[in-house]
This record gives C-alpha cells, sequence and structure tokens, in this order.
C-alpha cells in the first residue's frame, strides 16, 4: 500500500473518531444551553447537522498533519504511535468486530521477518508479540492447541 492509500485509509478511520466526538459535544452544548434558557432541546432531524471534515497531508517524511474543520494538528512519530495504539485499543472492543476472514481487495504493509518475543503464561498459553514497522508491538495470546496448529500451518505452507 503507498503513502496516499495509507493516509486515505487513516483518514476514514479517524474521520469515524471525530463525527463521533462532534456528535457529542454537540448534544451537550445543546442539552446545557437548552438547561440555561428553559427551552425544550432542538431534535429536528430535518435540519442539517453541519459535520467538519479532516484532512490528512505529510509535509515531511516524519510528520502527519490532521486538519479537523480548520484546527491542524501536527503529529510526530512518537504520537502517531501513541495515536495508533489508542484507536487499536478502543477498536478492539467496538461491534462490529472485525471480520474473521481477509477482506477482498484488503491492502497493507507487512513487516518481514519481525522483532519478537515470546512468554509462557501460568496456563499454559503462550503469549507472541511481534513488532509490526507501522502498528509498532502486537500481542497475541495462543492456546498450546493452536500453537500446534500454527506450527503445522507453517511447516506444511
Amino acid at each position: 500500500m503507498n503513502l496516499h492509500e495509507q493516509l486515505g485509509a487513516l483518514e476514514m478511520g479517524v474521520d469515524q473518531l471525530i463525527q463521533a466526538v462532534v456528535a457529542t459535544q454537540a448534544e451537550t452544548v445543546a442539552t446545557a444551553t437548552d438547561a440555561a434558557s428553559g427551552q425544550p432541546a432542538d431534535t429536528d432531524p430535518s435540519v442539517p447537522q453541519i459535520q467538519p471534515t479532516l484532512e490528512v497531508g505529510r509535509p515531511t517524511r516524519d510528520e502527519i498533519t490532521m486538519t479537523i474543520g480548520n484546527q491542524m494538528v501536527s503529529f510526530r512519530p512518537d504520537q502517531i504511535s501513541k495515536l495508533i495504539e489508542e484507536l487499536s485499543n478502543a477498536r478492539a472492543s467496538m461491534t462490529p468486530e472485525q471480520p474473521m476472514g481477509v477482506p477482498p481487495g484488503w491492502q497493507f504493509v507487512s513487516t518481514k521477518n519481525p522483532v519478537m518475543a515470546v512468554q509462557k503464561q501460568s496456563n499454559g498459553d503462550r503469549l507472541l508479540v511481534m513488532r509490526h514497522t507501522g502498528h509498532g508491538w502486537v500481542p497475541f495470546t495462543f492456546s498450546p492447541d493452536v500453537v500446534i496448529q500454527m506450527y503445522m500451518m507453517l511447516t506444511n505452507a
């Protein structure tokens, strides 16, 4: 996946996050304003809601900018890693879940021969942590039977 495709994928995910935050803020402001004025909240669904746009740029090799509405924020590599981690943790608890199969046309950046660490858990499971160049350290826990299946898959390929 080239840089523009990666930025487009990041833009789509962050755009959904922004929409959720903006909707929550708008609700809070409307509720506070209506409560202060004694007026009932305007819940007319025919009134269009203005959604800010998200623009992602890459002005330099080690910087990404995100502009939401008219507010621009610049991210350094360590801040991007933190954002990826936070978004990943949030996404893990959301529904619908990620697809169980690889989606058709899915594009990705793979890491060849990643750095790995393995740790045996007290219940017999194995924790495998692999370092992806874009996602950072990605942990996986495998039960003993899945470790055997994975060994068989890798040696029979």
